[in-house]
């Protein structure tokens, strides 16, 4: 089978940390040298893909800002479409913030004021941010997740994710988000099938995860492959019922797909 196109995860699947996983870059070059086109997509919502740049240079992938696709970008373009005139409260970092504004969308912390509530992954989330997202979700207004990763791949060892605040949330306000956007959310397909204009049996999805990399590739109708370099490892693919169409130690084996 020949491929035009390829979605890549990025922590977990290329990097950890800042660090090339082991036998990746080779496999990333051997995806180019056989005429792939190739998307970064992260659920990482702190960093536009601008930032990733450069990341991504350092650890020996070639990208451009329009070759990255990530949960911000998802959640900034659902958000500018959906409640571009709305008050947000965000539980999110720095970076996450500094795209909204950047977009024009407006922020809040008045919890009587806000329009729709964006939770997403905080390192200074705390027990007064979990009693402001209650009493603006007693309100009634949207609840928002950037993506569902609840545990991510860091440089030293997996640290909780969105998902942990988005579930956290959910659990005192009594009520599920109203969307949770990133993989494997229709919104993020929407944006790869821009980005990439193939059909879909042309098109490859490789991740270290069963419910968000390889989810959204069953949905898009892609072909699937997971990598254990990153979260998944043998036992939790033996105790899922997702089933990806290929399974390999890393990117650098990528040759058995092609």
């Amino acid at each position: 089978m020949d491929f035009s196109g390829a979605v890549l995860d990025v922590d977990g699947t290329v990097v950890r940390g800042d660090d090339p996983i082991p036998g990746a870059p080779s496999g990333y070059r051997r995806l180019r040298d056989a005429g792939v086109e190739i998307l970064f997509v992260s659920n990482n919502p702190t960093k536009a893909p601008p930032a990733y740049v450069d990341r991504l240079g350092a650890a020996g992938y070639d990208a451009t800002a329009d070759d990255v696709i990530t949960a911000g970008s998802v959640t900034t373009a659902y958000l500018r479409e959906h409640h571009a005139r709305d008050d947000l409260l965000c539980l999110g970092a720095p970076g996450l913030l500094e795209q909204f504004a950047d977009a024009g969308l407006s922020t809040t912390d008045d919890v009587d004021a806000a329009d729709a509530l964006v939770a997403s992954i905080d390192r200074s989330f705390d027990y007064d941010d979990l009693c402001a997202a209650l009493w603006a979700l007693d309100r009634g207004i949207p609840f928002i997740g950037t993506d569902p990763d609840v545990v991510i791949p860091a440089a030293e060892r997996d640290v909780p994710g969105s998902g942990a605040v988005i579930r956290a949330v959910a659990a005192v306000a009594g009520r599920d988000p109203d969307v949770v956007l990133g993989k494997p959310s229709d919104p993020a397909i929407e944006t790869i099938r821009e980005r990439l204009p193939y059909p879909p049996e042309e098109c490859l999805v490789v991740g270290d995860r069963l419910d968000t990399d390889v989810a959204l590739g069953a949905r898009a109708g892609m072909t699937t492959v997971l990598v254990l370099s990153g979260v998944t490892n043998e036992n939790d693919l033996a105790a899922s019922d997702v089933e990806p169409d290929h399974v390999l130690d890393h990117l650098g084996e990528i040759d058995r797909v092609l």
